[in-house]
């Protein structure tokens, strides 16, 4: 089995994960990842997590040209975005998962740094994530507003919309994007009861020992 078919059936078992773990549902969500020649394998348009088909994802060249597979998702301005601004990205991937969009609708969270330190996890995985404005479905601007970050954030959460994470693998994209979610669901759980977090030296002492991109 070529590398290629080794990535797209990899693409679509970790999809049907996040699919069947009700991290994302119906036909949102899009994912994709590099490939060894350094185009793009994406989830095309309208598809369900729970049943992309390897020989149909979309496939682009490495001046991002489609050619092959099915029409990509519309969120491809934002997944050009991070691939651009990001050196190490080697996959992104944008869910619709319910904590973090419930989190995202509340008026006290902090834009710049949208999720609490709760757990070291989200810290190591994620370093700080910023907290965009709503913008429709399919907008460019969404691309724009990635850009803006100059490639200092591997994660954004896109406000009633969504979180989307850019890293070196597929694998550790996937990986990071449910530790967004998971401390999202932590936060919205203990909303209101002042948890306990990690302390300012606790997380200065994760950063120097994780290398984590956090002053960005």
């Amino acid at each position: 089995m070529s590398a290629e078919s080794q990535l797209r059936d990899q693409i679509c078992l970790l999809a049907k994960s996040l699919f069947d773990r009700g991290l994302t549902g119906g036909s949102t969500g899009n994912i994709s990842a590099r490939t060894a020649d350094g185009g793009l394998l994406v989830s095309p348009s309208g598809s369900c997590f729970g049943r992309l088909d390897p020989a149909r994802l979309s496939r682009f060249d490495e001046r991002a040209n489609l050619i092959d597979g099915d029409k990509p998702t519309k969120e491809m301005p934002l997944h050009l975005a991070f691939y651009e601004t990001r050196s190490t990205a080697g996959a992104v991937v944008h869910l619709h998962s319910c904590h973090s969009v419930a989190l995202s609708m509340m008026p006290d969270v902090d834009a710049d740094n949208f999720l609490p330190a709760l757990t070291p996890y989200a810290i190591m995985k994620l370093g700080k994530v910023k907290l965009l404005p709503f913008f429709l479905p399919g907008d460019e601007a969404m691309g724009q507003a990635v850009k803006g970050l100059a490639g200092k954030r591997s994660a954004v959460m896109l406000a009633n919309h969504g979180p989307v994470v850019a890293s070196k693998d597929v694998e550790a994209a996937c990986n990071a994007i449910e530790e967004l979610e998971d401390t999202a669901r932590l936060a919205m759980m203990t909303r209101g009861h002042a948890p306990r977090g990690l302390n300012d030296d606790q997380i200065q002492a994760l950063v120097k020992k994780f290398n984590v991109e956090w002053d960005a």
